[in-house]
C-alpha cells in the first residue's frame, strides 16, 4: 500500500530536484506554461485495433467531431494515431496511415485545434507536419535524426518516447530496475541532444508506459512500475524538459469501472509533476486537475 511516508522518504531523498522548472514554449501560437500550469492532451485513434473503444473513430468526419469536442471539454492538443500499439493489432502501411491521418489534421488545424500525430514512421511524419500538425509523438527510435530535422524544420515540437527497441510494434523488455529513472535519464538525455542539433526546441520527454512490453503483462507487476515512474517523474524534470506521460488503464484491478483508472494515475502523475496528461478521459482529467489546484 503507497504511504505518506513513502512519499516523504522520496521527497527526502530528491529535494532538489523537487525545484527544477522546465522550459515552456509556444506551440501553434498558443503559449504553455508548463511551471505553473500542466497541460491535456486528449486522443483520437484511428485504428479499429484500440482497445480503448471510446477514442476510437472510423472516418475522418467522426475523428473530427471527436477532435472538436476534446478540445471543448478542456483538451489543449488533440494527438491522432493511426495503428495501435496492441501486439495483436495489424501493422498499418505508410499510405494507409497517411490517407487516414492527413484529412483529419487539416480540418483539426483548419480550426485552430492544436494537432499531434503518433508515428515513428518518416513518412507518415512527413505528410502529417505538412498536413499541419504542431507535434510529433515520436514512437520509435530508428530514424530519430532524419525525424528531428523534419520536426525543426517546421517548427513543431516533439515527444521523445522511451522505446525499448526499434518501435512500439517491436519491443523487448522494459528495464524494471528498482530505480529506472538513471537509465531514462540517459536515455532522453541523448536523445535531447540529438534533438537540439538538428535544430528542434520544443520538447517533451515520456518515459513510455505502455502495456506493449513483454515483462509488463504481469497486471501487478505493470501497476507497480507505473506507480514508481509516475511519483518520480520529477527527477526527469531535471533535464530542463516537461514531462508527457500516456494515463494507463489498469483493468484488471478496475474493472466495469476502467474509465476510473486514468483519473487515478492522473493524481499520482500530478504529485510526481507530470507536465501534459495524454488521456483518453478528457472531462474527467480536467476535474482532477482543477480539483487539485484548489488545495
Amino acid at each position: 500500500m503507497l504511504s505518506l511516508e513513502q512519499l516523504a522518504g522520496l521527497l527526502e531523498q530528491n529535494r532538489a530536484a523537487a525545484s527544477a522548472h522546465v522550459a515552456e514554449f509556444s506551440i501553434g501560437g498558443k503559449k504553455f506554461n508548463f511551471n505553473s500550469s500542466p497541460a491535456i492532451m486528449g486522443v483520437v485513434n484511428l485504428s479499429a485495433d484500440s482497445w480503448y473503444r471510446e477514442s476510437v473513430c472510423l472516418s475522418a468526419e467522426s475523428a473530427v467531431a471527436r477532435g472538436r469536442i476534446l478540445a471543448a471539454q478542456g483538451a489543449q492538443i488533440i494527438d491522432v494515431g493511426a495503428e495501435s500499439t496492441l501486439a495483436h493489432a495489424a501493422r498499418v502501411g505508410n499510405a494507409a496511415q497517411k490517407c487516414q491521418l492527413v484529412p483529419v489534421i487539416k480540418d483539426l488545424h483548419a480550426e485552430k485545434i492544436l494537432v499531434s500525430v503518433e508515428t515513428y514512421s518518416p513518412a507518415v511524419t512527413r505528410a502529417s507536419l505538412e498536413a499541419g500538425a504542431n507535434v510529433l509523438n515520436l514512437t520509435g527510435t530508428t530514424a530519430s535524426k532524419e525525424i528531428f530535422k523534419m520536426v525543426a524544420a517546421h517548427d513543431a515540437a516533439v515527444i521523445i518516447c522511451y522505446v525499448a527497441g526499434k518501435n512500439v510494434r517491436e519491443v523487448g523488455n522494459f528495464d524494471l530496475s528498482a530505480d529506472p529513472i538513471p537509465m531514462l535519464r540517459e536515455f532522453f538525455a541523448r536523445q535531447i541532444e540529438l534533438a537540439q542539433i538538428c535544430g528542434v526546441e520544443k520538447i517533451f520527454i515520456d518515459p513510455g508506459l505502455g502495456f506493449y512490453y513483454k515483462n509488463l503483462q504481469d497486471s501487478a507487476v505493470r501497476v507497480r512500475h507505473q506507480i514508481n515512474i509516475f511519483l518520480n517523474t520529477f527527477r526527469l524534470r531535471e533535464l530542463g524538459f516537461p514531462v508527457c506521460h500516456a494515463l494507463p488503464h489498469a483493468f484488471e484491478f478496475f474493472g466495469d469501472e476502467v474509465r476510473c483508472a486514468e483519473p487515478f494515475f492522473a493524481v499520482l502523475a500530478a504529485l510526481g509533476k507530470t507536465d501534459l496528461f495524454r488521456t483518453h478521459e478528457v472531462p474527467r482529467i480536467k476535474a482532477v486537475l482543477d480539483t487539485l489546484k484548489v488545495f
